[in-house]
C-alpha cells in the first residue's frame, strides 16, 4: 500500500484526480445551475416532455438518443431521462436507454480506432502528446468511470480511449458506471417530473 501510494504520488496520479474531482464538480454545479435556471425562467419541461411523448414515436426517439451517444454526446441524456419518466413502463425505458448508451460509447471506441489509422493523425497522436497519451493509458480507467458517470460527454471519452488505443475490456468494464449514472439520475428525475 505504501509503494502504491508513493507510486501514485511520483506520477502525480493525486493531482490529476484532484484537478479532474474540481473540474467535474464545477461542471455539474454549472449544469444544474444552467438547468435550475431555464427551469424557473423560461421553460415548461412538462409540456416539452409531452410534446416529445405525444408527436414522435419510441423509435425514433431512442435512435436520436443512440446517434447522440455514439457522436460527441450533442444531446444531454438527462431529457431522454426526463422523457423515459413519461412512459407507461418508465425503469424499463430507462434501462433501455442506458443500455443504448453504453453501446454508443462503443460505437465511439471503435470510431476513435478508426480515426487513428488515419496517418496525419495518428503521426501527431505519437509526437505532439506523448505523455499525454501515456497518462491515459496509465489511468484511464479514472477517464472513463468520470466520463460514465459525470455530465460529460460520454462519447468524447470513448472516442479518445480508442483514439489511444486504451484496453477495450478495461474500457467496457469502467463504462459499466454509465448504467449506475443512468439509475441514479432516474431515482433524482422520475421524482421532479
Amino acid at each position: 500500500m505504501v509503494a502504491l501510494n508513493r507510486y501514485y504520488k511520483i506520477t502525480k496520479f493525486y493531482d490529476f484526480l484532484k484537478s479532474t474531482a474540481i473540474k467535474g464538480g464545477i461542471t455539474i454545479a454549472v449544469v444544474l445551475a444552467l438547468f435550475v435556471f431555464l427551469e424557473y425562467y423560461f421553460l415548461d419541461t412538462r409540456a416539452m416532455l409531452d410534446a416529445l411523448v405525444n408527436n414522435y414515436s419510441r423509435e425514433s426517439i431512442l435512435g436520436v438518443f443512440y446517434i447522440s451517444e455514439t457522436i460527441l454526446g450533442l444531446l444531454p441524456p438527462e431529457i431522454f431521462i426526463a422523457w423515459s419518466a413519461k412512459m407507461s413502463h418508465p425503469w424499463i425505458y430507462l434501462s433501455v436507454l442506458a443500455t443504448l448508451s453504453y453501446l454508443g460509447g462503443i460505437t465511439a471506441y471503435y470510431l476513435g480506432t478508426l480515426t487513428f489509422k488515419i496517418k496525419s493523425v495518428k503521426a501527431y497522436l505519437e509526437n505532439k502528446i506523448a505523455v499525454h497519451i501515456k497518462n491515459l493509458r496509465k489511468w484511464g480507467s479514472v477517464f472513463v468511470v468520470v466520463g460514465a458517470l459525470l455530465p460529460l460527454p460520454h462519447s468524447i471519452v470513448s472516442f479518445a480511449c480508442g483514439l489511444i488505443k486504451y484496453n477495450f475490456k478495461h474500457y467496457l468494464l469502467w463504462a459499466l458506471f454509465r448504467f449506475l449514472r443512468f439509475y441514479i439520475y432516474g431515482l433524482a428525475i422520475f421524482s421532479v417530473v
